[in-house]
């Protein structure tokens, strides 16, 4: 069958896979539509294409996931083809049909390979057949308790509970024992349910602590596939990759090649054209098992292509047009090493909560060896709709010390200001010591980070004098702005004499009380807590400032928002101030009330109480569903319920009053 010729492609997606995509299909010399919604109107996608077409209203439901919108902004654009990134329909057989049905060529596997492969019950099914060594399990049809419950006795525990229909730690549950499977098995079909719309279930052996190695292949229509290499993604949390890299510190030449043949063979078995994703356990014995294939481009293939010299994104275009792999396995060499961290908009304090909002200050710092993948740029919203990730950052090295080393220097000196990020946790698990030695297993954060707050270190005395004096300068900038005041009267500096200006700032959940006192016109004095420290500001050209302590320079850069916060990043940590005020007071009281406020934009799944129940500090009053994950409202006290102000499926915004709560001792 003769293949239709394209020369333009849609990207039914949005954010840095977008941006990735154009950027190298406009390389190719092909005009790049971008789709978008409400909330992504001014999104770097948006702008860097050649056109742009609205598909809808800010949620995903009604917009990227349309794939009538999406086929409708083809045909009005004249794509020729749709590239449909990951995430969202990457991986719906539908769209593929759609687009077949419709005219245009979809740069991406058949349908029938993503409807195989999108099941895990069937995928598995079909690899044990195909030889592929997969993990001892259950993945029959009969989804009855009693089925369930006797299959996983003959599997033996620990097991791991999966959603059939889906991914991404959704619908995963694990049971240690057998007293508490059923209870992980009705929590893990919930949750598959309200995610993928299926409840079917899968069981395997849980793997004490294996490392997650998947193979990259690419695959041309005439039954050319080629693997290239594997990317250690071990480093999870909730089951969600945050660090990757190829190749793995795990993997010997025979075990890559092994384990690329495998990889290989499992996409022939299906006919599989495209590039795709081949995902195994590793135990620590050098046995592996397949666990699923992805069939679109990973989050993660940049790492693949640093150490190869391949554009994936070239090849997929590539494949799509009929063209033959002008490689072969012989011709695939590995250079270096290379490792990748995601940036995501989440607070590591409050449990990594994703965040939203707009990015004040974004300056990422690159040089040789390394690159940005990102859909953002300075002010930039960070949408509640969507995923949080704001970026990806790729070191490519010699050796793994070497890439590891440049990765830890270009997220140190990176600047972002406007929401909170988990950097310092990206940096942290990078200078960690199994990691740093190659040991990292799938158990390394729960393991070597504790419970849910991983980064409530404070900030030094020095960092927070810095911070009061950042804020005393600001309020003088301001009162002159105001009066006309000059610059020296504002300092203190009158026959009046020196006065000492109080200021109370709020960090990590600590309030602090400190004074400033100008001794020059640049040098300062402050107390803290029974501290002092004496500071002169040599430089102030925001977001860098640069101060002298004790005889040592101190540079760090800062940003105001909303007139009494400040945030001050150093050596890759940023710490927040508040100064203390009568909006914050109020706050705290309205929270000593009972008040549960929404904390984020989002959309409410369910309500678990109502008014006149009696509750206690903890218990779980809703489930909130916002940027990809679903969030349990709690109470904070405990009491009566006086008031519910929300419903199953209503959107809400960040603050919005949810409940109020008539507080009561416990007994």
């Amino acid at each position: 069958m003769m293949m239709r010729r394209f020369n333009s492609i849609l990207i039914a997606n949005r954010g840095e896979i977008a941006v990735r995509i154009i950027r190298t299909a406009r390389i190719l010399g092909y005009r790049t539509i971008a789709v978008y919604s409400d909330a992504d109107s001014d999104a770097l996608h948006v702008q860097l294409a050649d056109e742009a077409i609205w598909i809808g209203s800010s949620p995903s439901s009604e917009s990227y996931f349309r794939i009538d919108l999406i086929i409708e902004a083809a045909k009005k654009s004249n794509a020729g083809a749709i590239h449909p990134g990951y995430g969202f329909l990457s991986e719906n057989a539908e769209l593929a049909i759609a687009c077949l049905e419709a005219g245009f060529v979809f740069i991406g596997p058949s349908a029938e390979a993503i409807d195989l492969m999108g099941n895990k019950a069937a995928a598995k099914r079909h690899m044990i057949a195909a030889g592929v060594p997969c993990t001892p399990g259950y993945e029959g049809a009969d989804q009855t308790d009693t089925a369930m419950k006797k299959a996983a006795d003959e599997i033996g525990f620990p097991i791991m509970i999966k959603a059939a229909a889906g991914g991404g730690g959704r619908g995963m549950r694990l049971a240690l024992g057998a007293t508490d499977f059923l209870d992980a098995l009705a929590a893990a079909r919930a949750e598959a349910s309200a995610s993928f719309g299926s409840n079917e279930i899968i069981l395997e052996v849980a793997i004490a602590e294996p490392r997650h190695i998947e193979i990259q292949i690419i695959a041309d229509k005439n039954g050319n596939t080629v693997h290239l290499g594997e990317r250690d993604c071990s480093v999870q949390r909730r089951h969600q990759k945050i660090i990757e890299e190829s190749p793995s510190p795990a993997i010997s030449d025979d075990l890559r090649e092994e384990m690329g043949a495998a990889a290989a063979a499992a996409a022939r078995s299906i006919n599989y054209v495209g590039a795709g994703t081949v995902e195994f356990l590793l135990d620590d014995a050098g046995n592996y098992y397949f666990i699923e294939m992805n069939t679109r481009l990973q989050v993660e293939h940049p790492v693949t292509e640093m150490v190869t010299g391949l554009d994936l994104v070239a090849l997929q275009i590539s494949v799509a047009q009929g063209e033959a792999l002008e490689l072969d396995q012989a011709t695939v060499n590995q250079s270096g090493h290379a490792i990748e961290a995601r940036l995501y908009a989440e607070d590591p304090t409050q449990n990594f909560l994703p965040q939203s909002g707009r990015i004040d200050v974004w300056k990422p710092q690159l040089g040789a060896g390394l690159r940005l993948d990102s859909g953002v740029e300075r002010g930039s919203e960070v949408s509640p709709f969507y995923d949080p990730m704001i970026a990806k950052f790729i070191a490519h090295g010699e050796n793994r010390e070497a890439a590891r080393e440049k990765l830890i220097q270009t997220l140190r000196e990176s600047v972002i200001f406007g929401v909170f990020t988990n950097r310092s946790f990206l940096l942290d698990l990078l200078r960690n010591q199994t990691f740093a030695n190659g040991n990292a297993t799938t158990a390394l954060i729960d393991k070597e980070f504790s419970g849910n707050n991983v980064d409530l270190d404070r900030p030094s005395k020095e960092l927070t004098a810095c911070a009061a004096v950042l804020f005393f300068v600001e309020m003088c900038r301001t009162y002159q702005a105001m009066t006309l005041m000059s610059s020296e009267a504002l300092h203190n500096w009158s026959s009046a004499g020196v006065l000492t200006t109080p200021i109370e700032l709020e960090t990590a959940g600590t309030g602090q009380k400190l004074s400033v006192l100008p001794v020059g016109k640049t040098r300062y004095s402050v107390d803290l807590d029974e501290e002092h420290v004496e500071l002169e500001i040599i430089d102030r050209q925001h977001p860098l400032a640069g101060f002298v302590i004790d005889g040592q320079r101190l540079k760090v850069h800062f940003n105001f928002s909303a007139g009494d916060r400040l945030a001050i990043a150093h050596e890759g940590r940023t710490f927040s101030f508040n100064k203390v005020n009568v909006r914050a007071s109020s706050m705290a009281e309205a929270q000593g009330r009972g008040r549960v406020t929404a904390p984020m934009h989002g959309t409410i799944l369910e309500i678990r109480a109502k008014v006149g129940d009696v509750v206690s500090a903890g218990d779980t009053l809703a489930v909130l569903e916002a940027m990809k994950m679903q969030h349990q409202i709690r109470a904070e006290v405990a009491g009566r319920i006086t008031e519910a102000s929300v419903k199953p499926g209503e959107q809400i915004s960040k603050g919005a009053v949810l409940f109020d709560i008539e507080k009561q001792d416990e007994a």
